[in-house]
């Protein structure tokens, strides 16, 4: 059974200064920690999707796997993680991953190669309720009923892409956390496939949209967190991505906006720091042209601004 809202009001999912990092072995018997996401803030309703936006490297995928709680062993996390008003502990992971809270993976991989796309697609779906919503999940993904009955190395990769939606749909969830979930494919079949998200949210489902991809994932947001170097640098609306991107807060937005073929395609000097290389400072301090002494020793909290949030001393 689904849980009910103690608020209306309250965000579907709600991050609050949560932070990975890694256990790592660094040459012989060492061991280094590193810190892959540093006080992250997010929060999603009801109804709306959220885009994550950001270069390859930057902790993106890992913020979909610490809501999940399928973080590899060797990561220690922090901060907290709310579902509905309350804490997402491992024993409630446990009943609502699959049900209320699902997660469409980046690669198709994640299909099991041994057995038959129907039963995969099912997973713990009750007996008698199991037959008719597979049908009506197929429909909705224009996926033959033949298809219940291949594996999936017989699968195109669009219809692969569109059973691992149908996996995480079936159960009618809640929250559906997208990581990359169109790569290599046509530009109509994206638009098909992140227009099953748009439907989704507009039937109540709170989606979290994880891509590389500006244009595409504008398409379908209705809010974009802007990620560099393990945390969210601005939370702006769809609409503050548009003409020269003047509206947008933070110099990194900005700057990864105007480097799209069609906004000058003008490229930003320098390279994102490797976790082990953050500085004190702003992250984004080493490439940024308003970087002053102060960006270099203090780390910016996220801040209102202008209908969106921020981690900029200068942005005004």
């Amino acid at each position: 059974m689904a849980e009910q809202y103690p608020d209306q009001c309250t965000p579907l999912l709600e991050v609050e200064n949560l932070s990975v990092s890694f256990l790592q072995y660094a040459g012989g018997w060492g061991q280094t920690v590193l810190e892959a996401i540093q006080g992250l803030q997010l929060s999603i309703g009801a109804g709306e999707v959220v885009a994550v936006i950001g270069a390859s490297g930057s902790g993106k995928s890992l913020l979909a796997h610490a809501i999940m709680g399928i973080l590899p062993g060797n990561a220690t996390m922090s901060g907290t993680i709310r579902y509905r008003g309350e804490a997402l502990t491992e024993r409630r992971l446990a009943a609502l991953r699959g049900r209320e809270l699902a997660l469409v993976p980046q690669s198709v991989n994640y299909l099991d190669p041994l057995m038959r796309v129907g039963d995969q697609v099912r997973g713990a779906v009750p007996g008698r309720a199991a037959a008719s919503r597979l049908r009506k999940v197929f429909e909705r993904y224009q996926l033959a009923a033949r298809v219940e009955r291949l594996f999936p190395f017989q699968l195109s990769g669009g219809m692969a892409r569109r059973v691992l939606v149908s996996t995480a749909t079936i159960a009618n969830p809640q929250l559906i956390i997208a990581d990359e979930p169109t790569p290599g494919l046509h530009p109509a079949a994206v638009r098909e496939t992140l227009g099953r998200f748009r439907e989704l949210a507009d039937e109540g489902c709170g989606v979290l949209l994880i891509s590389h991809n500006i244009e595409s994932a504008l398409w379908i947001a209705d809010k974009v967190a802007v990620f560099y170097a393990g945390t969210i640098v601005e939370l702006a609306l769809k609409n503050d991505f548009a003409a020269d991107g003047g509206r947008l807060r933070h110099p990194y937005s900005r700057a990864l906006w105007r480097s799209l073929p069609q906004n000058d395609f003008v490229p930003i000097p320098g390279s994102q720091p490797h976790p082990n290389d953050r500085s004190v400072g702003c992250v984004f301090a080493a490439r940024c042209e308003l970087a002053s002494s102060e960006c270099r020793s203090v780390r910016p909290d996220l801040r209102e601004l202008r209908e969106g949030m921020v981690r900029c001393i200068h942005a005004s």
